[in-house]
């Protein structure tokens, strides 16, 4: 196939626009037929992500018209509410069917969040052994390495050597459709190494398999928190790890692509709480919307009535100089965006292990000295503009200290807060941004405000 005649028919399986529309027009005419033919070539994540963008009655109609049903692949890349929601239009039977065919991790992800019914008859849909090792995977806690894993393993003696594996993969009917190593384990079925397919096919059948394994060799256990085990695949450049029990035998193993998902989500998560959203998606309802957000608006509430608490101390210097009402909140915006910026790196740092004990004084002291300089640069900014502009070169002075104080202020506390909280067990993206802007608006219209008083009275 030549490169115009592929960029033609990536084009044509690409979920766009019209591609959209069209299968919205074949839904709303009740075109059975278009619709599969549309359908057909998609990626499940692009058909996820056509039942996301689509309104919830044009998504039961969707579903109701599809002859063939939803593959269970496309449930799996649904966000979690929508999902929920789909599986709801589902018989148990169709549900079932669906998620015969998936990976046991997959299947979990699934199975953990349905209702006893269709937990059931996914459970029943599945072989012995599917079902034994389902069940076994939901034991563990939630958020686990035992979750995440699929429990499809290749594996082999250690004592094997490369002919005798070869022949075993060839012989097997019933590998997992994509793996990346082959897990030696011992006598007691413990992990004592892998073996990567490139070096096993490309090294002599007489060759040990001990003397090609991977120095990246790991072993997670299943009880490890996945954000842990996302964290060090990122950190030590794993494609695949063995996880293990508690006596340290190979129970499964996890790959690159689900541990990939769960930093995705880790980072997604971080972001959302740092906005104070929480999690959801583009599909959920108001009123799912308006509780999660509600919260947060009313913390910020709590803090807005504190910076004018601080504001009332002042009433009569206001009164007197108007331009103090003018500039005020240039200080406290300009805190709380140095604020901001400080507390975004302090939690990715955090997130990712890279500040830590050992350097979290050289880290805080970098944003003071950050906030310093910059505050005295904007300082003289600001006392220039409030000469030319009212005319007043005190109230320049005073706007030029306010600035630099509480751009100092802004940079010790989006720094020493998170640090603070995740001590004390508290997650630093829920609940540093509320703590930091209070910080910034109470010192900014503090300082501002205070030395007005002073000097210009």
């Amino acid at each position: 196939m030549n490169e115009q005649a592929q960029a033609e028919q990536d084009k044509s399986y690409a979920l766009d626009a019209v591609m959209v529309g069209a299968i919205r027009e074949a839904t709303l005419t009740q075109d059975a037929a278009s619709l599969e033919t549309l359908l057909e070539p998609l990626h499940p994540a692009d058909i996820a992500d056509l039942l996301e963008q689509i309104s919830p009655a044009e998504r039961r109609d969707l579903l109701a018209l599809w002859q063939t049903g939803l593959d269970g692949e496309v449930l799996s890349e649904l966000d979690e509410g929508l999902r929920d929601e789909v599986i709801d239009t589902l018989q148990p039977a169709e549900l079932a069917e669906a998620v015969r065919d998936l990976e046991s991790d997959d299947v979990v992800d699934l199975v953990e969040d349905l209702d006893g019914a269709q937990q059931e008859a996914v459970l029943d849909a599945l072989g012995d052994a599917d079902r034994v090792a389902v069940e076994q995977a939901l034991s563990y806690p939630e958020e686990s390495a035992g979750r995440l894993m699929q429990r499809e393993v290749v594996r082999a003696p250690a004592h094997w050597d490369v002919g005798q594996t070869i022949d075993f993969l060839r012989a097997e009917e019933d590998l997992p459709e994509q793996f990346y190593h082959v897990i030696l384990v011992d006598p007691r079925m413990k992990p004592v190494g892998y073996v990567t397919l490139g070096k096993l096919l490309g090294a002599p059948r007489a060759v040990k398999l001990t003397d090609i394994t991977e120095d990246s060799f790991r072993i997670i256990p299943a009880t490890q928190p996945e954000e842990e085990v996302a964290y060090a695949f990122n950190q030590y450049h794993l494609i695949s790890a063995p996880v293990a029990d508690e006596d340290g035998r190979l129970v499964g193993v996890i790959t690159i692509d689900d541990a990939m998902v769960v930093l995705d989500e880790e980072h997604e998560e971080d972001i959302l709480r740092l906005a104070g959203v929480g999690e959801g998606s583009l599909s959920d309802k108001v009123i799912d919307t308006t509780k999660r957000r509600f919260p947060w608006l009313a913390v910020n509430l709590v803090t807005a009535i504190l910076a004018s608490l601080v504001i009332a101390q002042f009433e009569d210097i206001i009164a007197q100089f108007v331009a103090l009402a003018v500039l005020m909140p240039i200080v406290a915006s300009m805190g709380g965006n140095a604020g901001t910026q400080s507390l975004t790196v302090a939690v990715r740092a955090i997130a990712t292990k890279d500040l830590t004990g050992s350097n979290v004084w050289r880290v805080i002291r970098r944003e003071v000295l950050v906030g310093l300089v910059n505050g005295a640069i904007f300082a003289v900014v600001m006392g220039i503009v409030g000469v030319i502009w009212f005319g007043s070169p005190m109230l320049g002075v005073v706007i030029a200290v306010a600035m630099i104080i509480n751009l100092v202020m802004a940079g010790l506390a989006g720094t020493v807060i998170p640090v603070v909280l995740e001590k004390l067990g508290i997650d630093p993206a829920l609940a540093s941004g509320a703590f930091v802007t209070t910080v910034t608006d109470v010192v900014g219209f503090f300082a501002f405000l205070g030395l007005a008083a002073i000097v210009l009275l």
